[in-house]
């Protein structure tokens, strides 16, 4: 462990794993996998709960904002395990100065995404801190949901098995480059919006209709490579991605060769991946176009038998390379 915390310890990757298992995990008794969300027994039913914080700079992009982020990313969190989101609890640590007026943006924005995706915020906590002690607002949520019996194994990821399909809902990137223009004031030739939307209800036509979901992972901090890396971990294999299939639109791509990033590595808010059954990987990929969330879905690759458990990217120049857990953090509070 490294002595003091550093920024890349938020990356979603490599380090942010130390941290999480080295000094919480082990200390709270947590085992694995570690999930997006925990999964709790209560009273004969399967339930899910999530926590998270946001400190996204700056508060409000093209797209959303602190508050859409915040109820996006708990129900989204909770909607990959296989749960049906019910409740999130709110606190709002504000700095002294911060416009009311942006507070009540923030707080109508936070209650009409709750109501399209069908969830209520029930509870919550208000602290004021003096100027200067806090980045204008930070917040942190809650989220709780149920789990049908047949849904039980999405989380864990215990069935996923060599042949199936990996397919996400659309094209990466968005939210991280939306962000990066509004910190930097930068001008894209074509307008770069955040995908920052709740899935659930995506996710639960594809879960009604279909038997051979295997696995989901929302696509936030460390991207496509950091969940790509976590899933090769908890299915014991390896995996076979091709470049050419990741859909990436083309001003993000343009963002990225200009300044060195890699689509694959950057933070998303709306996109999901799905491992799926090869019986039904096509029937996935007709259901998540028929929803407003799934622009430009794609099957990107598939699980393959490998001692080694790499997770391997065939290149657009008829190349292979491996796709690493990332080490450090590409853009710094994203999310």
């Amino acid at each position: 462990m490294n002595k003091y915390v550093t920024l890349n310890h938020g990356s979603g990757g490599k380090l942010s794993h130390e941290l999480i298992r080295e000094v919480f995990a082990r200390r709270f008794g947590m085992t694995d996998p570690l999930t997006d969300s925990a999964t709790v027994q209560n009273k004969g039913m399967m339930n899910a709960v999530t926590t998270d914080s946001y400190v996204v700079d700056p508060l409000f992009f093209p797209g959303g904002n602190i508050g859409k982020l915040a109820v996006c990313g708990t129900v989204n969190d909770l909607a990959v395990s296989g749960a049906y989101p019910e409740y999130i609890a709110v606190s709002f640590i504000i700095e002294e100065g911060f416009p009311v007026s942006d507070l009540e943006v923030i707080a109508e924005s936070m209650a009409s995404e709750a109501s399209k995706a069908g969830v209520r915020i029930v509870t919550g906590d208000t602290k004021v801190v003096d100027k200067g002690k806090c980045d204008k607002i930070f917040i942190t949520t809650a989220g709780t949901g149920y789990i049908k019996p047949r849904l039980e194994h999405i989380a864990t990821g215990k069935r996923i098995k060599p042949g199936d399909k990996l397919i996400i809902n659309g094209p990466l990137g968005n939210h991280a480059i939306a962000v990066l223009g509004a910190r930097n004031n930068l001008s894209f030739s074509s307008p770069v919006i955040s995908d920052c939307a709740s899935l659930n209800h995506m996710i639960h036509k594809t879960l009604d209709e279909c038997d051979e979901i295997h696995f989901m992972r929302d696509l936030t901090r460390g991207g496509l490579a950091a969940v790509l890396n976590e899933l090769k971990s908890i299915a014991k294999a390896g995996m076979v991605v091709n470049e050419v299939s990741i859909p990436v639109d083309d001003p993000v791509k343009g963002v990225c060769e200009v300044l060195g990033f890699d689509p694959l590595y950057l933070a998303n808010e709306g996109k999901v991946l799905i491992v799926a059954g090869e019986e039904e990987h096509l029937k996935v990929l007709e259901i998540l176009k028929s929803c407003k969330e799934g622009t430009k879905p794609a099957i990107i690759g598939e699980i393959v038998t490998d001692e080694r458990n790499l997770v391997i990217l065939s290149t657009s120049v008829g190349g292979k390379r491996i796709i690493d857990m990332p080490a450090g953090v590409q853009l710094p509070r994203i999310c």
